[in-house]
């Protein structure tokens, strides 16, 4: 590990993503948008009342935390992965004198520093005119950075197993679209979690994708018991390990398969 090498990459990469800023803003802001209409769906059909005991201010506290949560824990750079693999521009990262992991990890600090940019105005200027309704703490705010720094390493590290699946499949990235269509559907984006139908929802208690997106928000916006935190947090540490595992076997087992193609 070379801390001082990766620090440097991580600021080169800033550097340079910097100077393509506005083609970033317009990504970050195209993501904003799925949320904000299920904000306006969700809150005007609980007009002046509540619905699944969420008011109006409610969904907008829930929607706007979201969209923070969601730009934060999402993984670009899984989607490059498997470009890098498939046409042999991995060789220059195996051949650095720094682990590769800083790599990844430069991109997506790069990347959360240039569309929080964006968003943070953005949200706060939302939040000035929507008024959301949420009530904050000291012990609620330290749970939820917790929450949200295993949320992004759970959906770096899953997606990130997946991409490397380029090592022996040349169509990975169809199921990182996958991914992203389970995140949409189970992790709170399409619905609050507690308004999903039975089915839907028991699977996203017990699937990975929830604890990528709607477990931070729901800790934020106050919509958990004290059992459902505890039980929460374990699933979300227990998925956590399953995707570190994987990579690191899957990363070992395809360096070796890649050098043993490659010569």
């Amino acid at each position: 590990m070379n801390p001082r090498g990766g620090l440097a990459l991580v600021r080169g990469l800033w550097l340079s993503w910097m100077q393509y800023r506005s083609f970033f803003f317009v990504l970050a802001f195209g993501w904003m948008i799925p949320p904000l209409i299920y904000l306006l769906v969700w809150s005007t059909a609980a007009g002046e009342g509540s619905l699944g005991g969420f008011t109006r201010g409610g969904f907008v506290a829930y929607y706007l935390v979201l969209i923070l949560v969601n730009q934060i824990t999402y993984a670009q750079v899984n989607w490059t992965v498997g470009d890098l693999i498939r046409y042999g521009q991995i060789n220059h990262i195996l051949l650095r004198p720094i682990a590769p992991v800083y790599d990844a990890l430069a991109s997506e600090i790069a990347g959360k520093i240039v569309y929080l940019v964006l968003d943070v105005p953005i949200l706060a200027i939302l939040a000035l005119i929507m008024k959301p309704e949420m009530t904050l703490s000291l012990e609620k705010g330290g749970l939820f950075l917790l929450a949200l720094l295993l949320a992004w390493a759970l959906r770096f590290l899953w997606g990130y197993w997946i991409a490397l699946l380029a090592f022996w499949a040349a169509r990975a990235d169809a199921l990182l679209s996958l991914q992203d269509s389970l995140i949409f559907l189970l992790a709170g984006q399409v619905a609050p979690v507690s308004l999903l139908p039975g089915v839907l929802r028991t699977a996203a208690v017990v699937l990975p994708f929830r604890y990528m997106v709607a477990f931070p928000v729901e800790i934020l916006t106050g919509s958990l018991s004290t059992g459902d935190l505890s039980s929460g947090f374990m699933i979300q540490i227990v998925w956590l390990a399953v995707a570190l595992g994987l990579t690191v076997v899957i990363w070992q087992r395809g360096v070796r398969r890649y050098a043993g193609f490659g010569g």
